[in-house]
């Protein structure tokens, strides 16, 4: 595994009940970099992050963080390791019944003794750096959406991870709230030095911040390479997503039987 590279995904199987997800499956996440997965819906972006995690457990492949084999971890070594990564949900998940200061503190407050003060002072840091810190006292019910995902990630923040992971950020936002997330994502990446990966089917967006993108269809990597690269391919798959056209190989039907037999109920017969 390459120094430049911080996790490595070989040769990955896993499925689903009788349903294949990833087939050979081979991603490599540079070091510092902003990385982007994309696909269409159902490829399952939002299941690789739980497999780089491990919260899933691949069939067949290998999975490796900064060099170590995740499957060989202890539980307690895999937590260790998981203090490493930070994670900002795709609906935010803030803890409804306690204020802003508090969600962002939480993490703290669960895997750390440092005192109050110390605390206080990180939050407050953390919050300031996403434009939140006179939202300290408020609840997330007062929040707008923008907002919202702003404060999950300066908890997804608080720990110092050295890798950040976005599980669809831009989903539901207006175009100033996504535009600030955006900005966001590239000023935490350099400012930090840490590693990010974004999970995303918002192609413009994700474009203006990635520095190597991947494309995920059919279980296995379709393209991959910077967004002006795959803007630019020729292969009709990726100009179908890039571009959201309708009509190309990614079918608007899920597979199913024959229409009309299914219809008039011979598929029973």
């Amino acid at each position: 595994m390459s120094s430049d590279t911080i996790v490595e995904i070989r040769d990955l199987d896993y499925s689903r009940g009788h349903r294949q997800i990833f087939k050979g499956l081979n991603i490599s996440i540079a070091r510092g970099k902003v990385t982007a997965v994309m696909g269409p819906s159902g490829t399952g972006k939002t299941t690789l992050l739980r497999l780089i995690t491990r919260q899933l457990v691949p069939d067949r492949g290998t999975i490796l963080v900064d060099g170590v084999d995740i499957s060989r971890l202890s539980q307690t070594e895999l937590f260790r390791l998981r203090k490493r990564f930070g994670m900002l949900f795709q609906n935010g998940a803030l803890l409804t019944d306690i204020s802003v200061f508090e969600n962002v503190a939480f993490p703290l407050r669960e895997h750390t003794r440092l005192p109050n003060r110390l605390i206080r002072h990180i939050v407050l840091t953390k919050l300031h750096a996403v434009g939140l810190r006179g939202a300290a006292d408020m609840m997330p019910s007062e929040l707008s959406g923008g907002m919202a995902r702003r404060v999950a990630l300066a908890r997804a923040m608080v720990m110092d991870p050295d890798i950040l992971i976005y599980d669809e950020p831009f989903v539901g936002l207006d175009p100033i709230s996504m535009g600030v997330i955006v900005r966001l994502v590239r000023k935490m990446n350099d400012a930090l030095g840490i590693s990010s990966i974004v999970v995303s089917h918002d192609v413009q967006e994700i474009s203006t911040v990635a520095d190597c993108s991947y494309l995920i269809s059919g279980g296995t990597v379709a393209a991959s390479g910077s967004p002006d690269e795959l803007s630019n391919t020729r292969s009709e798959l990726v100009r179908q997503f890039m571009h959201g056209m309708a009509d190309g190989p990614v079918p608007f039907h899920f597979s199913a039987p024959n229409y009309a037999e299914q219809l008039l109920g011979r598929d029973t017969e």
